[in-house]
């Protein structure tokens, strides 16, 4: 009897929404239940898409053109489904993926401005279309979301700088934020998580809305 296809669950939202520390909980509770689970992220997951990362968020980057970031992005996301989500997927774990294509479209679509159509019809061919199971998008306030982005990065600038986007103007952020909520009114899959609740309250929603979509349960309060 072939093996079950895992479940794709990817998490969206402006940096400093608290996707990471949002991640490892529900990895933690699905593991919990004997779910084998794959966590990785974007830009990265790979040893390729690693270095293009460092590529991507280097604040002496600021200077790239927004159609050459576009294309790195995806370079190193077609090398990423490749490499560690179809493989997964087909063993049937579930991976976690910390940004995805939606990250695409809101950030190089809405705040580069390059449009949505740009981004969907490099996900078509480079990607195989492939989409989530569940997106879980945390709405947090954009101003503050950037503070606390490019204090984290102040913090860690000892280990690696990726502080090019927070470098952005307000006006930058807005569009993102904006791009993402079309997304969520397009997109049935997407999960609204409003995430300026207390970490615990946001863990809540998360594995309700998981429970709901994908394990078809509900989860004790």
């Amino acid at each position: 009897m072939p093996r079950a296809r895992g479940k794709f669950i990817t998490f969206e939202g402006l940096d400093g929404s608290g996707k990471t520390t949002q991640l490892k909980k529900l990895a933690e509770m699905l593991e919990a239940q004997g779910i084998a689970v794959v966590t990785t992220r974007e830009p990265g997951g790979t040893a390729i898409g690693d270095k293009v990362r460092a590529l991507l968020l280097d604040s002496r980057t600021e200077g790239m053109a927004p159609l050459a970031e576009l294309a790195l992005m995806f370079g190193s996301r077609a090398q990423h489904i490749h490499q560690v989500i179809l493989p997964a997927l087909k063993a049937g774990k579930w991976v976690l993926c910390d940004r995805f294509t939606d990250s695409s479209e809101a950030y190089q679509g809405g705040g580069r401005q390059l449009g949505p159509q740009n981004v969907l019809t490099l996900h078509r061919v480079l990607c195989g279309n492939l989409q989530p199971d569940l997106t879980l998008l945390l709405l947090s306030d954009p101003r503050r979301s950037v503070q606390r982005a490019r204090g984290r990065n102040q913090r860690n600038r000892h280990i690696a700088d990726e502080g090019r986007f927070e470098l952005e103007k307000a006006a930058f952020f807005e569009r993102v934020f904006k791009a993402y909520q079309a997304i969520a009114r397009r997109e049935k899959r997407v999960v609204q998580i409003e995430a300026t609740r207390p970490i615990p309250e946001v863990q809540q929603l998360i594995q309700e809305a998981v429970a709901k979509r994908l394990l078809h349960k509900k989860v004790a309060k």
